[in-house]
């Protein structure tokens, strides 16, 4: 039936646009330097206040360290939807800001850490990455499931690709733990990102 319909709308000249959010679980010493990519990605995105050529470029600066990092993987998971009226899309993209944000320790702290301590950064074992984006079209690599290193690898490729066709309209990037001394463990890994699926 759904195939059905978007026949239907794409014969009727709507715009399709699909709202997509992936999961990367990595794990290893090494993961932890993928955070300054990350917090980069995301002062760029705030000084531009949103711009989505900047946001663009953060995603693709991401997708290419995670694509680096393939070795570290260990599991991912997708979700997604189609949607013929922007407004519902936009909705569906702030739902799912709302519960990455509520993951654990996705979102920086930003109170000031005591001058007078020692600064010790213990290194996370465990990164989880997850990707929000809208755009306009139909991309296979994303519509499917991910939860596979071949699958995984496209889907980021296809991300990059998006943004050099001038396709995305909205970029979110949350993760876990968000900045450099906080740690997560594998069994917080396990209750936080419940979707996971081993690669």
């Amino acid at each position: 039936m759904n195939a059905w319909r978007d026949r239907l709308n794409q014969f009727s000249g709507k715009t399709r646009f699909v709202v997509c959010r992936l999961f990367v679980h990595l794990a290893g010493a090494e993961v932890a330097a993928l955070i300054g990519v990350l917090n980069g990605a995301g002062l760029d995105a705030i000084d531009s206040e949103g711009d989505m050529t900047v946001l663009g470029e953060g995603l693709v600066e991401i997708c290419q360290g995670l694509l680096q990092y393939d070795t570290y993987w260990q599991a991912a998971a997708n979700e997604g939807d189609v949607f013929w009226q922007e407004g519902d899309a936009g909705d569906f993209v702030t739902e799912l800001f709302t519960d990455s944000a509520q993951r654990y320790l996705s979102a920086p702290a930003l109170d000031a850490s005591d001058p007078d301590e020692p600064l010790t950064l213990p290194a996370t074992q465990n990164l989880v990455v997850m990707l929000t984006i809208a755009y306009e079209g139909e991309v296979p690599e994303l519509e499917t499931d991910l939860a596979s290193m071949g699958a995984l690898r496209a889907g980021l490729k296809a991300m990059i690709n998006l943004h050099y066709q001038e396709k995305l309209r909205a970029v979110q990037v949350h993760f876990s733990p968000a900045q450099l001394g906080d740690e997560l463990t594998a069994d917080q890994v396990l209750v936080s990102f419940p979707e996971l699926i081993p690669l």
